[in-house]
């Protein structure tokens, strides 16, 4: 028990972080070491189980305050804390994923299925595999939308054997690795993986007289191009599924799909908060005595005129209803909010020096310091 790590150091977190955060950080480690992505690594293994442990543990309501006070000690032979419980919880890695149990974990991280983890329920082992493109995108497209063509490499089925993985008049017969399974067991001691067979690749048959253009595999690689829409609005970090699009299944098995993530560029000149805008217009110290009114650029490269009142102070926001995002599945829009900055002139003429003497004579001021009291900040 001395050589086990503290939970919330396991997750990088400290003993404030919400369950939601517990969440997320166990997802980006449960990822980042499953067995499925590093196959005989020993090192990921053992990070994998101290960090499921370790979720287990501290998304549990009633486990948490106990380790809280406590600590392992507390937890024995509760399950899941300690090294009695946590040699239980991992006998078999089928447990994991199987229904119940850590399976209803990975159920609510990873919506009943990430690539090669989760039930079999929603992803058969013969389908394909879905594809990420990150695109790029400038401010203004994601604002008011657009289309872009996407080019990509994906898995299609074979056009020589159609599929098949084998040339004409080729048979199957069953895998000698796997007994016809399509899985294998990989013992470590107490923990078992049990993963895809290497021979057959999943299908529990081997082809006598494999395709000559695929290999047995019944896909190839092909280049694709598709047109998507952004819709107007779409913010950083929005997904936009394209269905089966992905890689092609095998044995029947149904096409994953193209999942294209937004990356927003930042705009030289306007920022963004929900569905409001914001910019920020330089005025001169006249125009926020006297007021004035001012023609402003938008988003959109259109002329709009915005109304200084008199006695503008620098930095004071002004809106602009209606100039900002557009709000998705209606036809109303945000704002936009004007920051006012009052530009003071580093040099004057001795004719602008002459008429500001005369306005501070006429404001009762001098060009001499004078003492002045000071305000609350408030």
């Amino acid at each position: 028990m001395a050589d086990k790590r503290d939970y919330y150091e396991v997750l990088g977190l400290d003993k404030s972080a919400d369950k939601e955060s517990i969440k997320k950080a166990y997802r980006k480690l449960a990822i980042k070491y499953h067995p499925d992505r590093n196959p005989g690594n020993k090192e990921a293994e053992e990070k994998f189980k101290e960090a499921t442990e370790a979720y287990e543990v501290l998304s549990d309501d009633q486990k948490r305050p106990i380790y809280d006070q406590y600590g392992f000690a507390g937890l024995e032979g509760m399950g899941g804390g300690g090294s009695q419980g946590y040699s239980h919880a991992f006998h078999d890695f089928q447990d994991i994923f199987g229904s119940g149990g850590f399976g209803d974990i990975f159920e609510n991280l990873f919506g009943g299925g990430f690539g090669g983890f989760g039930s079999s329920r929603s992803r058969n082992n013969n389908d394909g595999q879905s594809l990420r493109y990150d695109l790029e995108l400038d401010f203004k497209d994601a604002v008011f939308g657009t289309k872009k063509d996407i080019r990509f490499s994906h898995s299609v089925v074979c056009s020589h054997c159609k599929g098949t993985g084998g040339e004409p008049g080729s048979s199957r017969k069953t895998c000698s690795t796997c007994g016809g399974v399509g899985q294998v067991r990989r013992s470590s001691g107490f923990f078992q993986v049990q993963q895809t067979c290497p021979t057959c690749g999943g299908k529990g048959t081997v082809i006598d007289h494999p395709c000559k253009y695929c290999r047995g595999s019944g896909t190839e690689e092909k280049d694709s191009i598709v047109t998507i829409t952004i819709p107007a609005g779409a913010d950083d970090g929005k997904r936009i599924t394209i269905p089966k699009q992905g890689d092609a299944g095998t044995n029947g098995g149904r096409p994953g799909d193209l999942i294209i993530v937004l990356h927003v560029r930042s705009d030289r000149c306007f920022e963004r908060s929900d569905t409001d805008l914001y910019c920020a217009v330089p005025i001169s110290l006249s125009q926020a005595l006297l007021g004035a009114d001012i023609t402003i650029p938008t988003l959109d490269n259109r002329r709009i005129t915005l109304k200084i009142p008199s006695g503008t102070t620098h930095g004071k926001m002004l809106r602009i209803k209606g100039e900002g995002v557009p709000v998705s599945g209606t036809s109303r829009k945000g704002d936009l909010y004007v920051k006012v900055m009052v530009q003071l002139p580093s040099h004057i003429s001795s004719e602008q020096r002459r008429l500001m003497e005369e306005y501070a004579k006429l404001e009762g001021a001098t060009t001499s310091p004078n003492l002045i009291e000071l305000s609350s900040l408030r």
